[in-house]
């Protein structure tokens, strides 16, 4: 085994990416099996992430995926997902906190049922779940390597802008508000838990910027670094963050953002669409 292996290959830890079937959790999971892990892929829709195994199956990889449907909107869901994940594995050392949603309107119109819905996916669902599979993760953790939780959270949880997703944009600084907490309480069982605050990313919650190439373009214009994130991005955070290098860091945010959160200018997240 190389000096590299040995920093970043995950042969034989188990990872759940939730949200798993698009976007950022798509790259999370291909980053984890490229390095070796076998990867529980969940979301609402089980056929788009049994699709998205059998992708990452087909790869080059050392590692495996299996994919189902978990809808952790609901109590019911999320007790279904929690017995999914029991029934596959006996310990857990990756959880990737990824399922998310959004939601825009006008801060005059805002609706309530919007606000609790976000709210209740975004940030309860996470703390529920993580609280739920803890057993699992300390059932993986070792003094020597810590199991690991990392929680998506945004760049629009730091950065004082809505851009009409209120409740979008506060429950992503919850989500770094509970990462903080979780690491704090979870250092003695040994397990780390950190956060991403992606910027603009491919995905299917930001289709509206980013899908179309003038999207693109324009979304990538309005970044310090001139582009939108790639897999590439992602995959080697996550790597970072569950390999030996993350095994001494906890109760940190990773702004994979391209520079917008330092930025001093008049940059947008996602500029108007013309």
């Amino acid at each position: 085994m190389t000096y590299l292996d040995t920093l970043f290959r995950l042969d034989g830890k188990t990872a759940l990416v939730t949200g798993g079937a698009t976007g950022i959790g798509r790259m999370m999971a291909e980053g984890l099996v490229h390095a070796g892990a076998h990867v529980l892929v969940c979301s609402r829709k089980g056929d788009a992430c049994e699709a998205v195994a059998e992708q990452l199956n087909a790869l080059d990889a050392a590692g495996s995926a299996e994919g189902f449907a978990a809808d952790l909107s609901t109590q019911e869901g999320h007790a279904a997902a929690v017995a999914a994940v029991n029934s596959r594995t006996d310990r857990l050392h990756i959880l990737a906190n990824n399922a998310g949603s959004t939601w825009g309107a006008d801060f005059e119109t805002f609706p309530r049922h919007a606000w609790d819905k976000i709210m209740t996916l975004n940030v309860t669902a996470m703390f529920e779940l993580t609280r739920d599979l803890t057993p699992l993760l300390e059932a993986a953790a070792s003094d020597e390597d810590p199991a690991r939780v990392i929680n998506t959270a945004s760049v629009m949880g730091i950065v004082p802008i809505a851009d009409g997703a209120y409740s979008y944009s506060v429950s992503k600084a919850a989500v770094i508000h509970l990462t903080k907490i979780m690491a704090n309480e979870f250092t003695r069982r040994r397990i780390t838990v950190n956060a991403f605050a992606p910027g603009p990313f491919p995905s299917r919650m930001t289709a509206f910027a980013t899908a179309t190439d003038q999207g693109a373009a324009q979304t990538a214009a309005m970044n310090p670094m001139g582009r939108i994130g790639r897999t590439e991005d992602i995959a080697a955070a996550t790597l970072f963050l569950c390999g030996m290098g993350g095994s001494y860091v906890t109760g940190t945010v990773v702004p994979l953002d391209g520079g917008y959160v330092v930025d001093t200018g008049d940059a947008e997240i996602f500029p108007e669409m013309e």
